[in-house]
Parts: C-alpha cells; sequence; structure tokens
C-alpha cells in the first residue's frame, strides 16, 4: 500500500471529523451505518455529514459496503494513513515526506522532515498487508484469519509495541533510532546516515563488529529481551564513526521481540546468534572458533574463550525491560492482545531469503541451529526470480517508474 496523501491539503476540519468517526465507528462495526457517523462526528445537519462522506469516499479514504440489513463505510488503509499523518502533522512532529526509503515484510518505509528541515524516517506499519506478492503465499496468519480481523488495529497495536521498545531501550542506553512520535500505525524515529548490513563487504574490524553485535544480543537477553529478528536487514552500518567507543552500527525492527520467559526464548536467542555467524561466514569469511586456552570472557570471537554467546550459558537476567513493556512471555497473567501476538509470531516465524541462500525457520524440536557444521539448504531455484522482482518493485516505487499496481489485498504487482 503506497502513501499517497495528494489530497490532504483540500480536506477541511468536517472531513477529518467524519473520517474520525467511520474511524471510530469501525472499532464495533465492521461496517459503519451513515446515522451512527453523523452521531460521532458531531456535525449539526446530516447535509454536512453526507457532503463530507461523499468527498472523502471519492478519493478513497472510506468505501461504501452494501449491507444485508444496512448500507455503511469502512475506514480504507489511505484513510488511516490521513487520520495517523493528520495527527503528526498537528503536533509539528513532521512537516513534509519523501520519498520511499524501503519495503519490509510488514511495513513501508519513507523519509520525511521536521519543520526544521531535519531529516527523519517514518516507518508505516501494514500487517496483513505484505508488500510482496511472493512472500504473501508464506503468510500462514493471512490464510488462518478470519474476515473480521481489524489488520488497522492490529497495525497499530503493532507501531506503539514497537515505539515503547524503541523509547525504553534508547533511554537505557541501547544504540537504537531515537523515537520520536507515534500515532496509530506510524512511527516517528531518527534517520540513520548508513547502509543496511546486509551490503557490508569491507570493514575496517571485523573480528570488533562481530563481538559487538554478538554483545549486543546478550545484553539486550540480560535485559529480558530478545530481538527475534536479529540479522543483516535489520542492522545499519554507520557511515561515520564518532570515535573508538562507537561501536559504528544500530539496531532496528522491534515489534516481534519476546522476553527471555518466554517458552521459546532459546530457541530464538540462538537464531539471531546463527544470523549473525551465518553473514560473518559467508560475506566476510570470518567464522572464529571457541579456544579454551583464553581467558578473556569479555566478547566473543578470535581473542576471547568463546566464538559465540549461548543461552543458558550466558544470559543473566540483570533488568526487568521485557516487564516493563509487558513482552510476549513474560508473564502469564498479562497475555496481550492475543490477536497481535498471532500476527507477530507469524513475522517472528516468517520464511528469511538472503542474498545466496534461504532458509525456513524450525520448530522447537530442530537442531537446524545448534550444529556447527550443519549442510547449507540447496538455493531454490525461484529464489533468485523473487529477488529480482522484488529489487525492480523497490526500484518502481522509489522512482515511480514501471507498471506497478496493486491487487485486491493492497499487495505490489508489477505487470509486464
Amino acid at each position: 500500500m503506497k502513501l499517497d496523501i495528494g489530497h490532504m491539503r483540500y480536506l477541511t476540519a468536517d472531513d477529518f471529523k467524519v473520517l474520525k468517526a467511520v474511524e471510530q465507528g469501525s472499532k464495533n462495526h465492521e461496517v459503519v451505518p451513515t446515522s451512527l457517523i453523523h452521531q460521532i462526528s458531531g456535525m449539526r445537519a446530516i447535509s454536512g455529514t453526507n457532503r463530507a462522506i461523499g468527498d472523502l469516499a471519492k478519493v478513497k479514504l472510506i468505501s461504501r459496503v452494501r449491507n444485508a440489513k444496512y448500507d455503511g463505510y469502512k475506514l480504507t488503509f489511505n484513510g488511516f494513513d490521513y487520520l495517523a499523518v493528520k495527527s503528526m502533522l498537528n503536533k509539528d512532529t513532521v512537516y513534509s515526506f519523501g520519498s520511499t526509503i524501503g519495503v519490509g515484510k510488514e511495513s513501508d518505509i519513507y523519509q520525511v522532515s521536521d519543520k526544521n528541515g531535519v531529516a527523519k524516517v517514518m516507518k508505516i506499519h501494514r500487517l496483513g498487508r505484505t508488500s510482496f506478492r511472493t512472500v504473501k503465499n508464506n503468510r500462514d496468519y493471512l490464510k488462518r484469519s478470519n474476515q473480521g480481523t481489524n489488520w488497522m488495529h492490529l497495525s497499530s497495536l503493532a507501531a506503539n509495541k514497537e515505539y515503547q521498545f524503541m523509547s525504553l531501550l534508547h533511554s537505557k542506553g541501547f544504540i537504537v533510532p531515537e523515537p520520536f512520535d507515534s500515532s496509530r500505525h506510524m512511527v516517528l524515529m531518527e534517520r540513520i546516515d548508513g547502509f543496511p548490513m546486509r551490503n557490508l563487504r569491507k570493514h575496517r574490524n571485523i573480528p570488533k563488529l562481530y563481538s559487538d553485535l554478538m554483545l549486543f544480543i546478550l545484553k539486550l537477553a540480560n535485559s529480558g529481551l530478545i530481538h527475534c529478528d536479529f540479522n543483516e536487514f535489520n542492522i545499519m552500518i554507520k557511515n561515520d564513526v564518532e570515535d573508538s567507543t562507537d561501536c559504528g552500527f544500530v539496531v532496528i525492527d522491534f515489534p516481534q521481540c519476546i522476553s527471555i520467559e518466554h517458552r521459546d526464548a532459546e530457541f530464538y536467542f540462538q537464531r539471531d546468534v546463527e544470523c549473525i555467524r551465518r553473514f560473518f561466514r559467508k560475506k566476510l569469511k570470518y567464522d572464529p572458533k571457541p579456544d579454551v586456552a583464553m581467558l578473556d570472557e569479555s566478547g566473543f570471537g578470535d581473542g576471547y574463550r568463546y566464538a559465540y554467546p549461548e543461552f543458558g550459558r550466558d544470559v543473566c537476567r540483570c533488568d526487568n525491560l521485557d516487564e516493563l513493556v509487558q513482552a510476549s512471555g513474560f508473564s502469564k497473567k498479562h497475555p496481550g492482545d492475543r490477536s497481535l501476538e498471532e500476527a507477530v509470531d507469524s513475522m517472528r516465524n516468517h520464511e528469511y531469503v538472503s542474498d545466496e541462500e534461504s532458509y525456513s525457520s524450525q520448530g522447537e524440536d530442530s537442531d537446524y541451529y545448534n550444529s556447527d557444521d550443519y549442510e547449507e539448504d540447496e538455493e531454490a531455484e525461484t529464489t533468485d526470480s523473487e529477488d529480482d522482482e522484488n529489487e525492480r518493485i523497490i526500484e518502481a516505487l522509489t522512482t515511480g517508474v514501471g507498471n506497478l499496481k496493486m491487487d485486491k489485498l493492497g499487495n505490489y504487482i508489477l505487470e509486464d
């Protein structure tokens, strides 16, 4: 779903009153009747409400639905975008929107700026609205979900959860982007001057980078949290390093974090570790081995006793961040939103495709990530074509050039 706010300047205050009324009515009604929209909006005359409804429907911010008992309207993702953007504009946290930076599994990333011209990043969560057609076929929770699932509500919960994670982690000194604002399904955060680690081929100090990444995983776990998607796609390498104490990277993407008390905590911890080992082994040709002759346990890799952290051996709780943000699994008394948990759980277990290989997340009883000398899976024949298609989609979104259309689910499709 592409962000299109070209009609924002033409909407009146009454239009936004009616748009908010449709949003509020959607909490209890799959289709919101016109009479309820008028009642919630607080408009004086029904004619004014009908005029606003007509204008909003023309620009596809709401859509008319013919129900068996009555006719009404539903809020579209475009309308949801307008409400979120309007909220940030009213708070002066956002002033202008730029081009697309990237398209993720369940989100779109845009460059924006505030009224002082400072560049920032806007992340728009779109749970249930996958960005790539090839990924859609692997979405288990899309197949399991019923028609009444409100993906806008779940996207809003996911954005709020990520904003909480980032705010807390940033205040605790973790190297994550500084969050500035959150509205509905959008999160405004610091723009990092760098590039994804997936593009890294040379580095001034590979052993230190490897050790610092492993220490980040361990520090996060000791504070009560596991990232669950710690890989080269969610690590930004800075272009400029301030000093020798700067590790040179920033970690992003936190809505799928879980507590170390989660029943699958050890599995996800070791998977995060293995993702980093795999990248360094294949791309940077760095594969350290444990050395019992070394006594230094303050890091991991060459020159240290251990090559990588292990959940049972190294994790020792020293903080309760999982409880502060009510992360999944921290307490049976606080299960959280079960619908959101089901959707995010599928995000944790998505099929992950790297540049040269692919693998699917395994179950609890799998030893896929526990073997140091496991056999690499053969690359699927379709991986290259899927990656090429995804790259063309990103280029079309960025440049605006290309036969880019959307299907009924909002998935981007390139037509020949």
